[in-house]
């Protein structure tokens, strides 16, 4: 009882002296403490160096999902070795340990690491970015303790959206960050990431080598997958764009999720399966890919043609062969293979047995050989993931079998000592000696003659500022070891080539990675080279290149017609209009044809069109020809007669000087028909219709001549005056006056606006009609006036003067060759408008024909009738006749009216 009051005294004192702010001896000794416990492992080397570089590696794939019952955060636990991460990481201490054996970098100088496992999340990206800044640790163990030294920069993270939450962090205090395998474009932005660089190229350049590597195949259709992170995302944003400058299109844009979602990789299976895209482009990390490769395997999803990116062409974890089948023939870019002298020695000196606080080697000695390491906390197949039926799996068996520590490195065959394919592992080498050349330029300056102003002056190793460090970086040049030029620029990129790599079963059925081009890219040359005869496999039925479109190219002779609402390359093929074609596949319009040309049936070319004219070879054409010589030779026959017969009293009858003169005029109507048969020329033009028209000018002044003098006659006879008679002079000159005029304005025609060559293609859209335009139609007119106005004169005094008593009925010969010539010429003008072409100079050429065998046949062919067949009438007496009038003493007829 008296110890309890003891016991309670005590514990009062106790509480007042808190009170008090009166702190025992074991209270005094506490410090500040961290909430949260960060659980980072990795390696660290900083004993006696002057210097520290952080490292940042994948070396586990996942951490254990949160157990969501604990309110108190906790740092999460990593699963699922990374081989591949491991492998960087052991070449960043294999690259440290071999500059440090340097004598030309470097001197007197001696670097440390320390690295820490990122655990492939950004949380823990995030607690060893913190680590590195603040020291803070709350437990110290030997491979992760607060090193001391003056930490110089960092490598890595492995992956993008790594690097991205990193740098946030690191990119405030202007520490240099180089990294070796993130390719995101946004980490180019130097407002938002100041002190990252890479010794990778960034996606831009991998986005744009993309695109040209589609286009050489001929792709319009393209899928795209994507993991749920900065690196997916900014990837094909980035193609995106590429794709459309190019007028190429997407055809579906899936997420792979971070967190297994039964739901979105359905949807991402799905769009695959129902998709026409046969070439799908995946932007995801091979650990982000090997659930959504699974689910490929699990629905037995073959015939597609996969585009790796750099993050998993190489990738041990998903080129299996067992694979093949669905992901075989699959083409992408990978960084330039590199051999790294010393590594392949180093990577073998690893054993559990040398540390035994050195958890990631005995959990990688674990993992290698399927054992459990003796005496070991370090936990064996841990899998927490949720597989594809939506469950989750939690194994945590340990093996049977425990390690002995004699097994053999040789006898593995894992990504870890795979040392063919040193790509990013070479990045990783590549980076180290970034910082290490950055480091060395900076311990070699001289004060006076620094980069830093004012005054020039110069950083000193190991209290140099980080910016200080970053000026050598942005400006850093060096030759790798095996020949390469590094030369960052000023967004912390690189330049170079990919090489283009195909997956093929090699005779041992494994996948073997070709290299079938490469893709060069510089700050002038953009150069992509595919060996397509490398190339022996597609994952298609054929075997045979893809087919990868929306719509199949248009054939030529249609265009292609926008969907409403639907991607470019997804279209309706239309029909190219009259006159246009489209020679090539797939174009957006068609072409029109030249003036001279037309297209054909198929609309895929543009051929000569006809040219049509009324030919002399066509049977019209010659018809017409045949029909003007013949009656040209009528003519001349007639006029062989008369001038046989000219002393006789039918010839002489109403001036025989006039009918010569009409005979003269008939030929070169009838001849100049012929004029409008042939090719048009603009000579042809200005002839036919002036010869024409003069030819009837001549004729009908002449016919004018002589109805004039039986007008005359018959009002005589009808007064029953005192006969004067009609000089011939005076005929002669009213056929002079006539074609005198008519020769005035054909000349003005001619000089002013003459007729010329004329391709009519209005009429017909297939054809040219090659026609005479007129000129100017008053010009015409006024030229067919005059003819029509003799013409008339002619009608009006022959019809009144038919009734003059004769035994040769001349004038009422005459009128009914007018009669016949007006018929003829007013039964023209319809059809000569309503037709087009060479039937419309047929048409003309018929006018002129009938009207000249029209005057023909009723003016000469009554008198050679006579003077051949009748010649007994053909005699004064007859021809000349009397009058029966009171007036015995007059005689007019044809006959007197000559005398």
């Amino acid at each position: 009882m008296v110890i309890r009051k003891k016991v309670l005294l005590l514990g009062l004192l106790a509480s007042l002296l808190a009170d008090l702010g009166i702190k025992s001896e074991e209270e005094k000794e506490q410090t500040c403490r961290l909430l949260g416990k960060f659980d980072l492992n990795g390696y660290v080397d900083a004993k006696n160096h002057s210097l520290v570089i952080g490292g940042l590696f994948p070396i586990h794939s996942r951490t254990i999902p949160a157990n969501e019952s604990i309110l108190e955060t906790v740092s999460a636990k990593c699963e699922g070795f990374n081989f591949r991460g491991f492998r960087w990481m052991k070449t960043m201490m294999h690259t440290i340990k071999e500059i440090n054996e340097r004598k030309d970098i470097l001197p007197n100088i001696t670097l440390g690491y320390q690295i820490f496992d990122t655990c492939f999340s950004i949380s823990k990206s995030v607690e060893a970015a913190l680590v590195f800044l603040t020291g803070q640790e709350e437990n110290k163990p030997n491979f992760r303790n607060s090193t001391g030294a003056y930490l110089a920069g960092i490598i890595g993270a492995g992956g993008s959206s790594l690097s991205i939450a990193a740098s946030r962090i690191l990119g405030l205090y202007y520490l240099p960050q180089v990294g070796y395998a993130s390719t995101c474009s946004i980490l180019s932005d130097k407002y938002q990431f100041p002190s990252y660089l890479r010794t990778i190229p960034s996606d831009k350049s991998q986005s744009s080598a993309m695109v040209k590597l589609i286009q050489h195949f001929g792709w319009v259709w393209i899928g795209t997958i994507a993991a749920d992170d900065d690196y997916g995302k900014y990837g094909v944003k980035n193609l995106k764009e590429e794709m459309e400058a190019v007028n190429l299109c997407i055809a579906f844009s899936e997420i792979i999720p971070k967190v297994y979602s039964n739901e979105k990789m359905q949807q991402a299976i799905n769009a695959i399966k129902y998709s026409t895209a046969r070439v799908i482009v995946l932007y995801a990390s091979d650990i982000d890919l090997s659930p959504f490769v699974l689910e490929i395997v699990y629905h037995n999803i073959t015939d597609r043609t996969w585009i790796a990116t750099e993050a998993w062409i190489t990738s041990a974890l998903i080129a299996k062969p067992k694979y093949f089948p669905y992901f075989g023939g699959t083409i992408g870019f990978a960084i330039p293979r590199a051999d790294i002298p010393g590594l392949k020695e180093f990577l073998y000196d690893v054993h559990p047995s040398k540390d035994p606080n050195d958890v990631l080697t005995i959990e990688f000695w674990q993992t290698a050989f399927n054992c459990t390491w003796p005496n070991s906390s370090v936990p064996y197949n841990i899998d927490h993931r949720v597989n594809m039926t939506g469950k989750e799996d939690r194994l945590y068996a340990m093996s049977d079998k425990f390690c002995t520590g004699e097994e053999k490195l040789e006898d593995l065959k894992n990504t870890y000592l795979d040392v063919s394919q040193l790509r990013i592992t070479n990045n990783v080498k590549q980076a180290v000696y970034s910082m290490a050349y950055a480091l060395d330029h900076l311990s070699r300056c001289e004060e006076g003659y620094g980069p830093y102003v004012p005054g020039n002056t110069c950083a000193y190793i190991p209290d140099f500022e980080p910016w200080q460090l970053m000026f050598y970086l942005k400006t850093l040049k060096f030759t790798t070891h095996n020949g390469k030029r590094i030369e960052i620029d000023e967004n912390g990129d690189v330049f170079g080539y990919y090489d283009i790599l195909n997956w093929q079963l090699n005779d041992n059925g494994e996948i073997a990675f070709v290299e079938v081009g490469e893709y060069i890219f510089t700050k002038s040359k953009f150069e992509l080279v595919i060996k397509e005869n490398a190339i022996i496999f597609w994952n298609t039925e054929s075997s045979k290149l893809p087919h990868s479109v929306c719509i199949d190219l248009c054939p030529p002779g249609t265009r292609k017609g926008i969907r409403q609402g639907e991607p470019i390359c997804c279209f309706d093929c239309i029909p190219c209009a009259d006159g246009y074609v489209s020679r090539d596949p797939g174009q957006r319009k068609c072409d029109q044809c030249e003036e001279d040309y037309w297209s054909n049936t198929q609309k895929s070319e543009c051929m000569l069109k006809e040219v049509e004219f009324l030919a002399y070879e066509e049977a019209l054409g010659f018809t017409l020809v045949i029909l003007s010589i013949f009656g040209a030779l009528v003519v001349l026959a007639v006029t062989i007669v008369y001038v046989i017969y000219r002393h006789t009293p039918l010839v002489n009858a109403n001036d025989r000087g006039l009918s010569f003169l009409i005979q003269v005029s008939l030929v070169i109507t009838l001849l100049s028909s012929m004029l409008f048969i042939g090719k048009p020329y603009n000579w042809s033009c200005k002839t036919h219709q002036i010869t024409l028209a003069l030819g009837f000018s001549l004729c009908l002044s002449c016919i004018l001549g002589k109805t004039i003098s039986l007008f005359l006659a018959y009002r005589i006879s009808k007064s029953k005056t005192q006969f004067i008679s009609i000089h011939p002079l005076y005929r002669k000159i009213i056929v002079l006056s006539s074609v005198v005029i008519q020769i005035g304005v054909c000349t003005a025609y001619l000089i002013l606006e003459p007729p010329r060559v004329y391709k009519n293609m209005e009429s017909q859209n297939i054809k040219i009609i090659l026609e005479c335009h007129e000129g100017s139609i008053e010009f015409l007119c006024s030229m067919f006036g005059i003819d029509v106005f003799l013409a008339l004169l002619c009608f009006l005094t022959t019809f009144v003067a038919r009734q003059l008593p004769d035994n040769y009925y001349e004038g009422k010969c005459i009128t009914f060759g007018m009669l016949g010539f007006f018929i003829v010429w007013i039964s023209f003008v319809p059809p000569y408008l309503s037709t087009k072409g060479k039937f419309k100079v047929a048409v003309e050429i018929f006018a002129i024909l009938a009207s000249s065998y029209g005057l023909l046949g009723c003016i000469f062919a009554p008198k050679c009738f006579i003077i051949l067949l009748r010649p007994k009438r053909n005699t004064d007496d007859i021809v000349g006749g009397r009058v029966p009038t009171a007036d015995k003493s007059i005689q007019l007829t044809s006959a007197s009216m000559s005398s």
